[in-house]
This record gives structure tokens, C-alpha cells and sequence, in this order.
């Protein structure tokens, strides 16, 4: 079985003989120096040279012409080299090389990079010895180090598994805290809420909005007739909710009173995922400052959730609000995906997430 070699971008290639590369009419370095060439892709094959570099095959195809300060120098005096492994390097200055994305091994360990291929130019130091030039695309990738500690190999978040638990550790505390907190909030002025749309962009329309408070009790929960949208095909799928069961519904310019007026009384209204929500209910207030003010009341579930699975289940690698429902072993009331559904579900994620939102703190 041929030996292969995973490239930085997740692709595999294999490793073939130059006798089978000719056959397919790949080209090496070497020879896209010749033609004055250069590629424009990553390589399609490998070999190893006698001295244990790497030796890459390119595709025909994906090829481009070499920059003229690759091949000749200034007054066309050509400057070249011949590597131990047959190949010819130009000279070039650093300022062309890196141009032609060429770097010093130096450099390329700043980059965090290795070269594992010979060299494809060089240039000469103050001191007259030679400066050797790798392409980064065929360069390995380093691990990179801790930003913290800068000794062991990164794991999460630039931190090591060490650091990166300690740091864990800490929100985790954090977090804990702020969840199990008393805010003491009047039930009555808890508001949960969902909007069903038909579609998923800020210039869809509301087809559902339903809104409970603190107590379960019912505040809003109705269909909603769009005044522009007469289909929604790929939504449709997803809640259920079709042309013919809005048509006597009333419009979101009809509700929009109601809507203020209850939204007006609230300490908080809170939704999973309020961003989507959020973006489209703003449009109900005509000022920026109206908008500034609801948005000062709104609170994302699916936010809190997020946070509590990454300090405490990082089994859970999903977030939506079934994901969240499942974690929390919580029971669905109604259909997943519609309004009224989604809307309980965010309220018993919210307080399982903040068991003492609504209780005033001991003396």
C-alpha cells in the first residue's frame, strides 16, 4: 500500500515514483523552475528524495507563470544554483521571495511553520553566505504553544489542557453563581415569547407570536397574516403553519398596540435565540429609542444555556432549544417548532437555568 501525506487543508495525497509522476505528467518543482512556472494549487503527489526531503508533484493544470524576479535578476544576469537533489534555484531578494509567498526557515518558525520541502530560492546575507527561501504552501504547521503558559500544546480557546481547565474551573464557578443567584422578579412581569416567520432573513414576515409570563398564564397567542409574503415553502416545513390557516388572521400593524402595551409593562422578555426574534418585533417602534428600550428588557435563553453547557456538559455539543430540552430531561408541551410550543420550552429551560430568578434572597 502507497504511503500518504495529509496536506494543512485536510486533503490526502499519495506518494509516487517520479517514473509514475512523468507517466501522469505531473510536474516537480524543479521542473515548473525550468519553465519558468509556478503552481497555483496545492501538490497532487509526493516523493522522497535521497536525502529525506520532500519532493512535490503538481498538476498541469493548475499552474501559473512564475514572477520574472524568480528566474532572472536586474540587467537579465541570472543568478542560479544547483541543489544536492538535481533542482535549480534562482536568487531573489526577500522582498520577491516573499512576494511569491517564499520564506527563511526563521521566518517560517515565527509563522509557526517547518519546511519539509528543499529550498526554491535563495539570496545571500551580509556576510556573503547563503539564505535559503521555502514555500509556505508546502510548509508543515507547527503546533502552536499556550498562549498562557507557552509550553505545552494548545487544546482550546489558544490555552493548553491544563490552562484551559483552570480557566474552565473559574468560569465554572462564575457561572454556577450567577445561575443559582435570587433576583427576586415578579412572575407577572416575566415575559417568555416566539415568533414563527416565514422565512429566515430580517425581511421575512411573523406568521405566529405567542407570549406567557412568569405564571404560564397566556398574555398573546396568535396567527399572524402577512401583508407581503403569500407563500412560505421551505418555513412551511419546519412549524406547520400554512397560507390558508392565516387568512383571517389579523395583520402585525393590527397587533402592533397590543404588542407595545404588553412589552411596555415588562421587566424582562426573554426568548431563545432573541436575536432573530429581537430583529424582527423592533420593527413594531418607530424610533431608535423605542428599540433601545425593548432592547434593554430582552434576554436570550439559548445564550444561557450555551454557557451552562460549556462549563458544566461538554457532552452537549448543540444548542438549540431541543437540545437544551433534552439535556434538562424536560417534557415538550404541544408541537416542537410551533410558537406556543417554543415558548413554554423557553420558559422551563430559563428556569431550570435560574432556579431562584423569581425568589427574593434569605435574610
Amino acid at each position: 500500500m502507497k504511503n500518504e501525506m495529509k496536506l494543512r487543508s485536510g486533503t490526502t495525497i499519495k506518494q509516487m515514483g517520479s517514473a509514475e509522476a512523468i507517466k501522469k505528467n505531473y510536474l516537480s518543482r524543479k521542473t515548473l523552475s525550468d519553465m519558468h512556472l509556478m503552481p497555483s494549487g496545492e501538490p497532487i503527489a509526493y516523493d522522497i528524495a535521497p536525502d529525506g526531503s520532500i519532493i512535490y508533484y503538481f498538476d498541469p493544470e493548475k499552474v501559473i507563470e512564475a514572477p520574472p524576479e524568480t528566474w532572472y535578476f536586474p540587467n537579465s544576469k541570472k543568478e542560479s544554483m544547483t541543489l544536492p537533489g538535481g533542482s535549480i534555484i534562482h536568487r531573489m531578494s526577500i522582498r520577491n521571495a516573499a512576494s511569491c509567498g517564499y520564506y527563511t526557515a526563521d521566518r517560517l518558525e515565527k509563522m509557526h511553520y517547518e519546511p519539509i520541502e528543499e529550498p526554491v530560492a535563495y539570496t545571500y546575507k551580509a556576510d556573503k553566505s547563503v539564505l535559503y527561501f521555502y514555500d509556505k504552501k508546502t510548509a508543515k504547521r507547527l503546533p502552536l504553544l499556550c498562549v498562557r503558559c507557552g509550553k505545552d500544546i494548545r487544546y482550546k480557546k489558544k490555552l493548553c489542557e491544563g490552562c484551559y481547565e483552570v480557566e474552565l474551573e473559574k468560569r465554572r464557578v462564575e457561572g454556577n453563581e450567577k445561575r443559582q443567584a435570587y433576583y427576586g422578579m415578579d412572575r407577572e412581569k416575566v415575559l417568555f415569547f416566539d415568533l414563527e416567520l416565514t422565512g429566515f432573513y430580517d425581511r421575512d414576515e411573523i406568521l405566529s407570536i405567542t407570549i406567557v409570563d412568569g405564571t404560564g398564564r397566556s398574555i398573546m397567542d396568535t396567527f399572524v397574516r402577512p401583508e407581503h409574503t403569500k407563500s412560505w415553502k421551505k418555513t412551511e416545513k419546519v412549524h406547520g403553519i400554512t397560507p390558508d390557516m392565516v387568512t383571517d388572521s389579523p395583520t402585525l400593524k393590527e397587533l402592533t398596540p397590543e404588542i407595545k402595551r404588553i412589552f411596555q409593562g415588562a421587566d424582562n422578555i426573554i426568548a431563545y435565540g432573541v436575536s432573530t426574534d429581537y430583529s424582527h418585533i423592533k420593527y413594531i417602534y418607530d424610533t431608535e429609542e423605542e428599540r433601545e428600550e425593548l432592547h434593554g428588557k430582552v434576554r436570550c435563553c439559548a445564550n444561557e444555556f450555551v454557557r451552562f453547557a460549556h462549563e458544566n456538559r461538554p457532552d452537549v455539543v448543540h444548542a438549540s432549544l431541543t437540545d437544551a430540552m433534552s439535556c434538562f430531561e424536560i417534557e415538550w408541551e404541544g408541537v416542537p417548532h410551533s410558537s406556543v410550543a417554543d415558548t413554554l420550552a423557553c420558559r422551563k429551560v430559563w428556569e431550570t437555568l435560574f432556579p431562584n430568578y423569581y425568589n427574593a434572597k434569605p435574610e
